[in-house]
């Protein structure tokens, strides 16, 4: 960026990449971004080799722009080629090979490890299906069950951008390659999981509950009378859940299990303390402290353990306890800890999973959540209570807590 010397005005170089630090720094709102989408990156047309093809047909069958037929030379028997003008490099012809006479994208490395990919924007979506119908390979563009939005495996997709061009909400777009394998990921499992909850619910619930009976048991062996402590689990968790699954598990798989159990909370008024002195009652965002004789104050049910009373009581008469199993440097701790005051960290919403159900915003006691379009947090209102994790029905939302008053 630099001042042009005869015009006076600021020019942009080509050496700009896009990062609008100038366009948010600008206090008139005079620097605007224009995206300008490349020549498309179009693979090389499928090879097919004569000598192994047995002209039986299966790809002229397969081919849904008829660029492929069958031929004959002096040279050569009866095999297939194909039209490079017709050809829209969809590469279901090689998959309907039966002989693997046809190469595609073997030939061109970058087609695997780098480039870009062909991705649909869930938010701009309209769901009219329009880019299912155009699409000439077969298995790279599903359909969600749970959102019934279409979606792009990017391992089958031949960017041949004819879905870009008839999406009429210019919802198909361009991405990283990267972020499309992340994307198709969390859709693809989120999917997967759908399929296990209809076809197996029953199997599952009974799974779950032994999953369950197994950490309740840890609990009561290794649970102690002292107000806080901290003991490795890990071996005896997973002796536990390999007894039930019959397999191997990671330390990661176990982490997931452990990251979906809620810990158990308790809050008490220590009354030897307590002063009658009202801060609590006033700090507490959901009204569910009150002051009563002949104790000073009592918490009735409904608390959401936030710890906004424990950081303003002076005398610490407030008692918060969390006991649970938390993960950490590859291990599993059960741990009871006291919360010193207002928890601190994040609510983060994964928009790629999020179906904009709206529960985490109509059951968020604070009303520090709301949707325009998608699900946003204010994060000055939020009290990191984690009412939207634990009610949120596909896990888009993510409590990260960086537990500095937890000791």
């Amino acid at each position: 960026m630099h001042i042009d010397p005869d015009t006076g005005e600021v020019e942009i170089d080509d050496r700009c990449f896009g990062c609008v630090l100038c366009r948010e720094a600008c206090p008139y709102d005079a620097i605007r971004m224009k995206t300008i989408l490349g020549e498309p990156v179009r693979e090389n047309v499928p090879v097919i080799n004569p000598r192994i093809c047995r002209g039986c047909g299966a790809c002229v069958s397969a081919c849904r722009t008829g660029a492929i037929h069958l031929t004959s030379s002096g040279k050569t028997g009866v095999h297939s080629e194909i039209d490079e003008d017709k050809c829209v490099r969809c590469g279901y012809c090689a998959r309907a090979c039966p002989t693997e006479a046809i190469k595609y994208g073997e030939i061109l490395p970058r087609s695997v490890v780098g480039g870009k990919a062909v991705v649909v924007n869930q938010r701009d979506c309209i769901g009219c299906m329009t880019c299912t119908r155009v699409c000439p390979s077969r298995g790279a563009i599903k359909v969600g069950k749970i959102n019934r939005l279409p979606y792009i495996d990017p391992s089958y997709c031949a960017r041949c951008e004819e879905c870009m061009d008839v999406c009429p909400s210019a919802a198909i777009k361009y991405s990283s390659r990267k972020r499309a394998y992340e994307n198709f990921s969390k859709l693809n499992n989120m999917e997967i999981a759908g399929e296990i909850l209809e076809r197996e619910s029953e199997k599952l619930v009974r799974n779950l509950g032994r999953i369950d009976s197994v950490l309740r048991s840890v609990k009561r062996r290794f649970s102690r009378d002292e107000p806080e402590f901290s003991v490795d689990v890990t071996d005896e968790i997973r002796e536990g859940i390999e007894e039930l699954v019959d397999s191997d598990l990671e330390i990661l798989e176990l982490n997931h299990i452990v990251d979906f159990t809620k810990p158990k909370r308790s809050i008490r008024v220590l009354e030897e303390r307590c002063i009658g002195c009202g801060l609590c009652v006033t700090e507490c965002p959901v009204g569910v402290i009150e002051p009563v004789t002949p104790a000073p104050v009592e918490i009735k049910d409904g608390c959401v353990f936030c710890g906004r009373c424990r950081g303003v009581c002076p005398v610490d008469a407030v008692e918060i306890t969390e006991e649970g199993f938390r993960a950490s440097d590859g291990r599993i701790y059960l741990e009871r800890r006291i919360l010193r005051g207002p928890r601190s960290g994040s609510v983060e919403v994964d928009h790629v999973i999020c179906q904009r159900c709206g529960v985490c915003v109509n059951h968020c006691p604070v009303d520090a959540m709301a949707m325009d379009g998608e699900v946003e947090v204010d994060d000055d209102t939020c009290i990191l209570c984690g009412e939207c994790q634990d009610i949120c029905p596909v896990t888009a939302v993510k409590l990260n807590l960086e537990d500095d008053n937890l000791e």
